[in-house]
């Protein structure tokens, strides 16, 4: 597998103070073959991701300490919860990393990888566990694109623990109404924005709504503006460079000034405060016709059961597509369909005392038993596995759309301290762009605002 290089990025200044999470792997009473592990994510019982808490404390722990046992190991495993917001559980884990203490298991959100990594909290799983990293036959499972966010200068650093993905969601009623075909697939951006008009003929609100501006924040650029810029051959940043004023910029910026200057598109829909929740709702009332969006929207807006914006006919009536390149072939990759995914990471802390054991740990969470207890009961996922998912999402069309069809064309944000104020300016600019201002011009005061984010011209380039 050709791993492809991450940039490196710098861990911002941790200023607060906290506990440790725990003592990394100490034996029990300091001698003997005894071994004591810890495993820790952000989840606690009752509390936040209460189910994953629940999985690792009641069946994890007891089914691994049994299968060492019958090794002839004596090993012990202490789960360590916690139930914060995400950034004060980055916090207390970058303290614990940093002064070598943690869990001997971690869970981190992926685009933490590189900056834990160029910090030195974290390293490939081949120097602290061995070569029983790289040969983990779970890695055949997985495919390619999702591993690329466990990876770091072509390294591994981690295990992916899960991933999710993004299309495009039309509503079938409309589009028979339209004159559109029930099984809608654009080839290139051109078929969007013709469906986007007979949408408009046919009476319909809003034919398309992206997501644009800052109000919806982190949704803009990953609903949004990242995918287009898949999706015209260009990423945010690509060889240790961050991507100024390009042409695959322009080209997506072009494509926000299409839709809401071209009448396809709300644009006061994204300048207000809940205007995401708006878009969910007018999808759910028939008043939008596409939209692009995550498996979330799925799982949790439109879901008949308990979505925020439940469809009793979601089945009947919603359908999706891949988003297409803006050409054929003219995506990321040479790709004619892209995407953008997020996910969580799990690795072996590097001060651990039984690193061997811990990869151990590690590798039995993501089993395809262990996987398979976890998302039953109503707790389907997408699991980085291939096999596991052919099974477990066998009754979910959506998930297993995704996971074979858009996963394997997927991509990832940096996962660097500064993509944050990146992605901001992003946000900014299709603000600017759904606001009158030309693609050209907002393409460039992006790349103004860039160079004062990331150091000056010198770490940007314009392919």
């Amino acid at each position: 597998m050709a791993l492809r290089k991450r940039s490196m990025g710098v861990v911002a200044v941790i200023t607060a103070t906290g506990l440790g999470l725990a003592a990394c792997g100490q034996s029990s009473g300091g001698g003997g073959d005894a071994i004591e592990l810890t495993i820790t994510q952000n989840s606690i019982q009752g509390g936040k991701n209460a189910n994953t808490a629940e999985h690792i404390a009641d069946w994890v722990i007891p089914q691994f300490e049994a299968a060492q046992k019958a090794k002839g190991k004596n090993v012990t495993v202490k789960f360590v919860p916690s139930g914060v917001d995400d950034e004060q559980y980055k916090t207390k884990l970058s303290l614990d990393l940093k002064s070598g203490k943690g869990a001997d298991v971690i869970d981190i959100d992926g685009i933490w990888a590189g900056e834990f990594a160029e910090a030195g909290y974290i390293k490939p799983l081949s120097e602290v566990v061995g070569p029983e990293a790289d040969s983990w036959d779970g890695w055949a499972q997985i495919p390619e694109a999702v591993q690329q966010m466990a990876a770091f200068n072509d390294k591994r650093y981690a295990l992916p623990v899960g991933t999710d993905g993004r299309v495009l969601y039309y509503n079938k009623t409309l589009f028979a109404k339209a004159g559109l075909p029930a099984d809608w697939q654009p080839a290139g951006w051109q078929e969007i924005l013709d469906a986007g008009a007979k949408l408009k003929s046919s009476g319909v609100p809003v034919p398309i709504q992206i997501n644009a501006g800052t109000a919806m924040g982190e949704a803009t650029s990953m609903q949004g503006v990242l995918p287009l810029l898949a999706g015209a051959g260009g990423e945010v940043q690509q060889d240790g460079k961050w991507t100024g004023a390009s042409q695959p910029l322009k080209d997506a910026l072009g494509l926000y000034q299409k839709i809401y200057g071209g009448g396809l598109g709300d644009p006061k829909l994204q300048q207000e405060a809940k205007g995401r929740d708006k878009s969910f709702q007018q999808f759910a009332e028939g008043k939008i016709g596409i939209l692009m969006e995550g498996d979330y929207f799925w799982r949790g807006v439109v879901n008949p059961k308990d979505g925020v914006a439940p469809m009793a006919d979601r089945d009947q009536v919603v359908g999706y597509a891949m988003i297409p390149a803006i050409e054929p072939g003219k995506g990321i990759r040479g790709q004619d369909f892209v995407s953008m995914s997020g996910g969580a990471l799990r690795t072996v802390n590097p001060n651990s005392e039984h690193p061997k054991e811990a990869f151990e740990l590690l590798a039995f969470t993501l089993s395809p038993e262990a996987l398979k207890e976890e998302t039953k009961d109503g707790n389907v996922r997408i699991t980085p596995r291939t096999d596991v998912n052919k099974e477990i999402l066998a009754g979910e069309p959506l998930l297993t759309y995704i996971s074979e069809k858009v996963l394997p064309v997927t991509a990832y944000r940096p996962p660097v301290a500064v993509y944050p104020q990146v992605s901001v300016a992003l946000q900014e600019a299709t603000a600017a762009v759904v606001g009158g201002t030309a693609p050209d011009q907002a393409a460039a005061d992006y790349q103004k605002k860039l160079e004062g984010i990331v150091g000056g011209a010198g770490n940007i380039t314009t392919p």
